[in-house]
């Protein structure tokens, strides 16, 4: 027997936020493979399958890749459907290739189910697109992480280069990442934003400039935070303004 093994995206965290096709899949899963930061009722929609969580956290020990991608093949030998169920979108910073890549050699069935990635989920709580007509027609997503034994990337040049960019897994790295953009000659008053929990009750965002990326990073809590760069912020920034305004009116 050999099943079809579904990656399936689960969204910034919100579990109204999954597709119609990825709660039918779940309802259906018989086991699936889950994310540390999946929300607790999107995990309920699967209420017939095993449920084994293999997520990943930065700085936390976490599931081996390759360990994940066996567990994948296997489950796919005794299972008619197989879910590896993704923060965000699988697609995006999921190591998902990795794991098309094992289901293709092992020649086992699959289907990708998109989700909600954290940069759109983000750019909705701060009430700002992306993209602007006239402004921003270039947005980079990149992340300054690289695992042991990569060669580094070039994030920083990515940002540079883009109009609006979104970095994930960046936070952590705060200090360091306004610094090399600063460096390379990005303005220091350019505007930032990070956004925590997107999507979720307990979101939150704090604006500034790259300046004060260190200092606005600190203030963040423990949850999933997004950095944002670009001039299409400034809308955010006068938006708060006036808000707090009228809040303490």
């Amino acid at each position: 027997m050999k099943g079809r093994v579904y990656l399936v995206g689960a969204g910034p965290g919100a579990p109204d936020l999954l597709t119609l096709r990825a709660a039918d899949i779940l309802r259906r899963a018989d086991v699936v493979f889950h994310d540390a930061l999946v929300h607790p009722e999107t995990l309920a929609l699967a209420a017939r399958a095993e449920k084994v969580a293999v997520g990943k956290r930065s700085g936390r020990r976490s599931t081996a890749q390759k360990f994940i991608n066996k567990r994948l093949v296997d489950a796919a030998s005794r299972h008619a459907t197989v879910v590896r169920l993704k923060g965000g979108d699988p697609m995006l910073f999921g190591r998902a290739q990795e794991e098309i890549d094992a289901l293709r050699r092992a020649s086992i069935d699959f289907e990708i189910v998109p989700g909600v990635t954290a940069a759109t989920a983000a750019a909705a709580e701060l009430g700002v697109s992306l993209t602007r007509r006239g402004l921003s027609r270039h947005v980079a997503l990149v992340t300054p992480r690289a695992a042991q034994g990569e060669r580094g990337n070039e994030w920083a040049a990515a940002v540079l280069a883009a109009d609006t960019a979104v970095l994930y897994m960046g936070a952590g790295l705060a200090p360091a990442i306004s610094a090399e953009l600063i460096a390379r000659g990005m303005s220091p008053d350019t505007p930032v934003a990070l956004v925590e929990n997107a999507s979720l009750p307990g979101r939150r965002a704090v604006l500034g400039t790259l300046a004060e990326l260190p200092a606005l990073a600190q203030r963040a809590g423990g949850g999933p935070t997004t950095v944002l760069f670009g001039e299409v912020l400034k809308d955010a920034a006068v938006a708060e303004e006036i808000e707090g305004l009228l809040r303490r009116a």
